[in-house]
């Protein structure tokens, strides 16, 4: 069942959408709660919308018509929110994500350190202790946008961005943490490299991920990061994972 209910806020956003806000915070339980009202919305609404998307704090209702009363819509909205309905029942998973965090890897590592005053064993304790929670994916195909950074890790992103960044390349900007998908311009610090496949567009599911799984990071050595780079490479390499 539901067990918080939040106060929303319903604002058209076009001609053909409607825009919901939650609270402006990093929350678990707030992610727990916009995915079961995503849920409820696609399965009451069925094709009468295109797609529901969501970020952090928010979901857009994209319709396939014009919405022709936005109060009446925003009424329907409200309803279906104030129903008790069984919590998600989706096996969430806990992947366990190799990272290298060699300086040969980490070209931002040592100047990270540097800034935060810390070694980079603890950066490195520091980045992995946490489980991470993936809140949705965007930005670039794979992008895993990951809450639970430790504090003493938060730093600004860079005032000039790098013109590429790395596929794997695993990176702070702010109070987050995530894995660049396919080399991109970036502007976080890019502390460690993962080298596992983030994106593939030929399987059927192209980011192995979903909004709601859990990550923890596991540091390795460069020797082990070539050797499952290259089991990556030949479809070889099986990732590792729990239930929840």
């Amino acid at each position: 069942m539901n067990l918080m209910k939040y106060k929303l806020q319903y604002k058209r956003y076009s001609e053909r959408s409607i825009l919901i806000q939650w609270p402006s915070i990093i929350d678990e339980n707030i992610l727990q709660d916009l995915l079961l009202y995503k849920k409820t919305i696609e399965k009451f609404y069925g094709k009468a919308i295109v797609e529901v998307i969501f970020a952090y704090n928010s979901l857009l209702i994209l319709y396939l018509s014009t919405i022709d009363n936005v109060y009446d819509e925003f009424s329907s909205l409200k309803s279906l929110y104030s129903i008790e309905i069984p919590k998600n029942d989706q096996k969430n998973k806990l992947w366990r994500i190799p990272v290298c965090y060699s300086t040969a890897l980490a070209p931002d590592l040592e100047m990270f350190s540097q800034q935060k005053s810390l070694s980079k064993d603890e950066v490195i304790a520091l980045h992995t202790a946490p489980i991470y929670q993936v809140y949705f994916i965007g930005f670039l195909p794979g992008f895993l946008y990951l809450g639970g950074l430790d504090e003493r890790l938060r730093l600004s992103r860079k005032k000039s961005p790098s013109l590429n960044v790395e596929k794997g390349s695993v990176a702070i900007g702010e109070n987050q943490t995530g894995i660049y998908p396919v080399n991109s311009p970036g502007g976080w610090h890019v502390i460690g490299k993962s080298p596992l496949a983030f994106f593939n567009s030929n399987m059927n599911l192209p980011c192995f991920a979903s909004s709601g799984d859990k990550i923890k990071f596991i540091s390795i050595e460069e020797s082990k990061y070539n050797d499952i780079s290259n089991s990556v490479y030949l479809n070889s390499y099986e990732l590792q994972y729990e239930i929840l």
